[in-house]
């Protein structure tokens, strides 16, 4: 079908402008990592991540340009230091490739169902299917490497139960505790993990940022970070299950910054985000009293982080402006 008389919608052009500014920021870790890595086996997982990355920016530019659209600044050159010496370890790269894969495969999901031109659909379609079979190249490395951390198991239960009580709110606040059920403790683990490896990237921001207001920020992120795994993983021990803890995953000893701190900000304010969908969702799975009175709790602290990061964006000049409708006046 002919796209040649069919202008993009607004959903259309913030799906392509979203995931050209997320890949061009990428497209900067990528060129940074592949220079410094030793591991063979990892290397050639993130080159496979990179030319995918590469291809994308590629397509989405074609399209800006058939449709006349101005293309996005996004992230460049100038926001990476291809000379400066590596600032995290061989595993981390591949624990940052891992994750960088769940949140593309969300991404990707999340639009396919916005967009309805031909074209578009199947960028769309074709990017979350390469992105699908990248992480799970990375998830087989994680798993033969011995570095990916498993969900807590359970004993099989020998019978289907049902709820007796409605979880309302007003019981999951003054109900006795039960066991947590699969769903939670998924959930748990996933948000113990993630703040386990942002606590590593935060880790290496901290030590090469010279700005001192973007560095306060950063602790102010691996503050709110170390709080979440402290939470969640004292309901775990409360439960009589084991506690998680990441995989030994290592920042070096350089003090120069690979990355421009406009680059890093946006990285750390955008995983925010990605943070505060997962507890949002986590609210949904969950009817235990005290797992619903955390997340809700934290739902607060990462919005005002947010908030705090995008200020710091705007303030200096570094947020770039999302389309928008003209002011005919």
């Amino acid at each position: 079908m002919s796209t040649k008389n069919i202008q993009l919608t607004t959903a259309e052009i913030a799906a392509l402008w979203t995931t050209y500014i997320k890949c061009s920021a990428m497209d900067c870790f990528y060129q940074h990592f592949l220079i410094h890595l030793d591991d063979d086996s990892i290397k050639d997982i993130l080159v496979q991540h990179a030319e995918a990355n590469a291809t994308w920016i590629q397509q989405l530019t074609s399209i800006f340009e058939k449709e006349g659209f101005p293309v996005p600044k996004g992230f460049s050159s100038s926001d990476v230091d291809l000379t400066a010496p590596p600032l995290f370890t061989d595993i981390f790269v591949l624990s940052f490739v891992y994750r960088g894969g769940q949140v593309t495969n969300e991404h990707f999901t999340s639009l396919l169902e916005t967009v309805a031109r031909a074209d578009v659909l199947a960028f769309f379609e074709a990017s979350l299917a390469k992105s699908v079979n990248l992480y799970k190249s990375s998830l087989k490395l994680m798993l033969e490497k011995g570095v990916y951390d498993r969900p807590p198991k359970i004993p099989y239960p020998d019978h289907v139960g049902f709820v007796k009580e409605n979880p309302s709110l007003i019981g999951q606040l003054l109900g006795e505790n039960r066991p947590l059920n699969v769903l939670e403790l998924s959930e748990l683990f996933f948000i113990i993990e993630r703040n386990c490896i942002g606590l590593v990237l935060l880790k290496g921001f901290l030590q090469v940022v010279k700005d001192r207001e973007v560095s306060d920020y950063f602790r102010k992120g691996k503050k709110l970070s170390e709080k979440q795994i402290t939470a969640f993983n004292k309901i775990i021990m409360e439960d009589d299950a084991f506690p998680t803890y990441p995989v030994t995953m290592e920042v070096t000893n350089s003090t120069e910054s690979p990355f421009s701190d406009k680059l890093l900000v946006f990285f750390i304010t955008s995983s925010n985000a990605v943070g505060l969908s997962t507890m949002c969702h986590a609210i949904t799975m969950s009817t235990r009293k005290d797992l619903g009175v955390q997340f809700a709790m934290f739902v607060t602290e990462i919005l005002k982080f947010g908030s705090t990061g995008l200020d710091l964006l705007v303030r200096r000049g570094w947020m770039e402006e999302p389309p928008q409708k003209k002011n005919n006046r």
